[in-house]
């Protein structure tokens, strides 16, 4: 047995942290679904789209071009930056600091968003990038306190709270912009464009309690002569992509995350045009799919994460990710099993009825799923790297974001919407035989192993 292996049991245990920090942790969740809503899905997208950039006799084309070029260039640049923005967060115990800026800029750039009028495209443009970027990178941050905020047994619960309390977040945010502010058409546009200024006063506010409770846990490290973070941050990204072997399992992990979050990021980016374009909902029902998606994604981040606990992060991914295949299948079959189900049973439903049940398994297959895969990297990081591994986590999930987007809109545009949206369903079905590979135990052991070789080698020095 190594030295690593022997001190294993060494370690000290993570306790579990007050329940008044655990909840300044979660109001992250809560306050940064204010900008996920509002401007990425919503009603700044429509917006953006609908009004400031307009059909130019394409039928919507090049906004939609637009639209989706500038989120996969900010996802680009989480890609790029995440990772080594982590390494530096874990050698200088900064990942407080780093959340601050991220937060910072962006509720400067989301409120900006106000002066993005009709025709300042290219305004518009360079607003959503920096300020889904800011977003986007802050969300990893936030991931990175996870492992320091209980024991192993307990990140499930701990995550899917952060997540539920999340999507309760955006269903306050969202319900008083659709109530107060109104639709997203030319006609209301005084009165929507405060939705960039009301995203970023609630993402203000309500993340206060997360920087006045949340602790910075670890301990700076000094800087070698003549060297700076920058360097010292590629150089551990370098050593833990050399030294990947020993978190093996993290790694077929992440490579699964990626195939899965695709088909996640599809559903979020086109589940309402899907529900306009094939179910042909009206505004009605597109209220209370949007109303049945938050309550049911709290639901299943909080039922899953408690189940998490019990039976392992492992089988309840892969619980989560068989759950997407059947919402990927009832979504596609909708307009048959409506007919299939008045045929049967003498009713005369219409497909966006059956569609708001089938929002139901979507919501809860969205809240568990992403509660699962962040609890399971908190399970695979060691504590001094758990910033760095967040953010291999923020890569995949930006990158799968990217491929699965940009996929989508090439199948549709050749196949249609709805046999497109099969693709979902493909790719769900890759992550869970990716997944398949993963050994929880051993992940988790290799972690505790590099945890027991530091602290070995700081008690030599």
């Amino acid at each position: 047995m190594t030295l690593a292996a022997a001190a294993v049991g060494s370690l000290p245990a993570t306790t579990r942290a007050s329940r008044k920090e655990i909840l300044g942790w979660a109001m992250f969740d809560f306050a940064n679904q204010a900008y996920t809503l509002l401007i990425i899905t919503v009603v700044f997208g429509e917006l953006f789209t609908t009004v400031i950039v307009g059909d130019r006799g394409d039928g919507y084309r090049f906004a939609n071009l637009l639209w989706s070029a500038a989120l996969a260039l900010s996802y680009l640049m989480v890609v790029a930056s995440g990772p080594i923005c982590g390494a530096a967060m874990d050698f200088s115990a900064a990942k407080k600091r780093f959340l601050f800026i991220s937060y910072l800029a962006t509720i400067a750039s989301t409120a900006l968003l106000y002066f993005v009028a009709p025709g300042y495209i290219w305004l518009g443009v360079v607003l959503i990038v920096i300020s889904n970027y800011a977003y986007s990178m802050g969300e990893s941050f936030i991931a990175a306190f996870l492992p320091d905020l209980g024991p192993p047994e307990a990140l499930g619960k701990i995550s899917g709270f952060g997540w539920a309390l999340g999507y309760v977040g955006g269903l306050f945010a969202a319900g008083f912009t659709l109530m107060v502010l109104g639709e997203a058409t030319a006609e209301n546009f005084e009165r929507i464009r405060w939705v960039g200024p009301f995203a970023a006063g609630f993402f203000l506010i309500t993340a206060i309690p997360t920087f006045l409770w949340l602790k910075e846990r670890g301990t700076p490290q000094r800087l070698p002569p003549g060297r700076g973070y920058t360097a010292i941050a590629w150089a551990r990204v370098g050593t833990t992509f050399h030294e990947l072997k020993r978190f093996r399992d993290l790694g077929i992990f992440l490579i699964s995350l990626v195939f899965s979050m695709a088909g996640v990021y599809i559903i979020i980016a086109f589940a309402f045009i899907y529900g306009a374009q094939v179910i042909g909902w009206d505004t009605t029902t597109r209220n209370l799919m949007f109303i049945i998606v938050q309550i049911t994604a709290a639901a299943g981040a909080l039922g899953f994460g408690a189940i998490q606990d019990r039976l392992g992060a492992k089988p309840t991914y892969l619980l989560t990710l068989c759950l997407w295949v059947l919402a990927i299948l009832a979504i596609w079959a909708t307009p048959e099993l409506t007919a299939w189900l008045n045929a049967g049973l003498g009713l005369a439903m219409e497909p966006q009825q059956v569609f708001l049940v089938v929002g139901c398994l979507a919501g809860l297959s969205l809240g568990s799923s992403q509660s699962a895969s962040r609890a399971l990297v908190g399970l695979f990081s060691p504590s001094h790297k758990a910033a760095e591994f967040f953010g291999f986590w923020g890569l995949a999930n930006k990158l799968a974001g990217v491929i699965g987007i940009i996929g989508l809109g090439l199948l549709q545009s050749v196949v249609g919407l709805k046999a497109s949206i099969l693709l979902c369903a493909v790719l769900f079905v890759i992550a869970i035989l990716i997944c398949l590979a993963v050994d929880q135990p051993r992940g988790r052991l290799a972690a505790q192993q590099w945890e027991a070789r530091e602290l070995e080698a700081a008690r030599s020095s």
